[in-house]
């Protein structure tokens, strides 16, 4: 069992985290990734790596792997 207002609060936190990296590494940077992958990876073992808290953190970085994506395409055109 996890405390699910704990989890949601540390996820905004991270989000918090993430949009700070962007600010300070960029979106493409190698930076900015170890700081997404390691920060997703302590909360997952955070919470014993609870199927919910996975699924939530790989859902995350996918949303910003697709906002990089669209950055990209977007300065290619």
């Amino acid at each position: 069992m996890i405390d699910y207002e704990a989890f949601f609060a540390d996820v905004v936190a991270w989000i918090k985290k993430a949009n700070q990296a962007a600010m300070q590494y960029g979106m493409e940077s190698y930076e900015f990734w170890q700081s997404v992958a390691d920060s997703a990876g302590e909360i997952s073992n955070r919470y014993r790596n609870h199927p919910l808290v996975v699924k939530q953190m790989m859902m995350l970085v996918e949303w910003l792997t697709d906002a990089t994506n669209a950055k990209q395409n977007k300065q290619a055109r």
